[in-house]
């Protein structure tokens, strides 16, 4: 209880610190994708068609460093609670040499249309700016967005861009960065008197008790979040030279944030939502293309002013918003929270099973979720119009 009440008044410092009032819109951000400044020339606009390659001689360079990789043995029946036991990586290694068909799954790729086009640079503001002329570029003036982990930071951020262009926002995770008085006071007393702070029962099971079903979790669980928002380069380094390492790195993430209680499981219960050649594929993109540093640079470049303090972070959401809870996301958001930053809820569904990865774990019900919440706002906005 002592260390709750320290928690919460550390926090409602900080509240009262940073808290500003709130603008209607975030400023499209018009940035620069290259090095050095932007040159004077027209940018290159064209949108070009391509199709993932990879060369025999990156394949042969993946194999023999798979072949030199050193192991170390994990500490006795430590399963994940340690990270990637290295006794299942050595499995999903030998799969990864002898049998995974990195060609057939480049083939699945080129199934579907792949363009390339060059469009400023990135933090989560230029990244939903990117998106937003990009839709302009291919011609959509009104669109839906769907977003989970940065996805939904972009997607929020691109709500708050261009509300007059974004129909709806989806998301299957909220993040919530602005507490207030009434978010303290939950903490402390929503357990006991939930109705008072709008708390569903689902809400109390997956909150409390808060110090293990939050702080312990944001201690236990984002320490990679703290290395890639301070020195993301001293790791990626290291990631961007081993394909081994770089597996250890996800496979723990895929197995933590699917259900935590796969860190009582020696293989971390990869295999019981995802395949091997799912798992493998993600990780050969981050391979194959080199982007494991820059994908932990993007930690750094929106955390390194610090947490609170950014514009988009004060802003509130105004267009309509879905949100599906999935019972195994890290940290759980009720809608009594997220409804003061989404200030136009119209769907919150707690789902009945997935986790951080809800679109490769559970694709079908975050599917009928997305389009459940596109009728509903498309029937809305057409009682609207006809009521005018």
């Amino acid at each position: 209880m002592l260390l709750e009440v320290f928690l919460v008044l550390g926090t409602l410092l900080i509240y009262f610190f940073f808290s500003k009032k709130n603008e209607e819109t975030l400023p499209f951000k018009d940035g620069w994708w290259g090095r050095g400044q932007k040159p004077v020339t027209k940018e290159d606009s064209s949108i070009r068609p391509f199709k993932v390659e990879t060369a025999e001689e990156e394949l042969s360079d993946l194999f023999r460093r798979l072949d030199q990789a050193r192991f170390t043995e994990p500490l006795e029946n430590s399963c994940f609670h340690y990270g990637t036991n290295s006794v299942h990586l050595r499995k999903v290694v030998s799969y990864w040499k002898n049998q995974f068909n990195w060609k057939k799954q480049v083939e699945v790729l080129n199934k579907y249309p792949q363009f390339k086009t060059k469009i400023q640079d990135f933090n989560s503001v230029s990244a939903a700016s990117v998106f937003y002329e990009l839709m302009l570029k291919l011609g959509f003036n009104e669109f839906y967005t769907q977003g989970g982990d940065a996805g939904c930071l972009i997607c929020t951020n691109l709500a708050q861009i261009a509300p007059s262009h974004v129909k709806g926002l989806h998301l299957n995770m909220v993040l919530v960065s602005k507490l207030g008085l009434s978010h303290l006071l939950s903490v402390l007393l929503g357990r006991y008197f939930p109705g008072l702070f709008g708390f569903q029962d689902e809400d109390v099971r997956r909150m409390f008790p808060f110090l293990k079903k939050w702080l312990y979790k944001i201690l236990s669980e984002f320490g990679y979040a703290h290395i890639q928002a301070t020195k993301p380069d001293t790791v990626g380094c290291g990631l961007n030279d081993s394909p081994v390492g770089l597996a250890a790195y996800i496979l723990e993430k895929f197995s933590s944030w699917t259900d935590m209680e796969f860190q009582n499981l020696e293989d971390g219960g990869l295999e019981r939502k995802f395949s091997l050649d799912d798992l493998l594929t993600n990780i050969m993109i981050y391979w194959v293309s080199g982007c494991i540093v820059s994908s932990m640079r993007f930690y750094k470049e929106n955390l390194q002013k610090g947490i609170g303090t950014q514009k988009h972070e004060k802003l509130t959401v105004q267009v309509p918003t879905g949100i599906a809870a999935f019972p195994n996301e890290i940290l759980h958001i009720p809608q009594a929270w997220a409804k003061k930053k989404y200030t136009n809820i119209v769907s919150f569904h707690f789902m009945p099973r997935g986790g951080h990865f809800a679109a490769l774990e559970e694709p079908e019900l975050l599917a009928k979720d997305i389009l459940q919440f596109v009728d509903k706002v498309e029937k809305e906005q057409l009682w609207k119009k006809k009521g005018e």
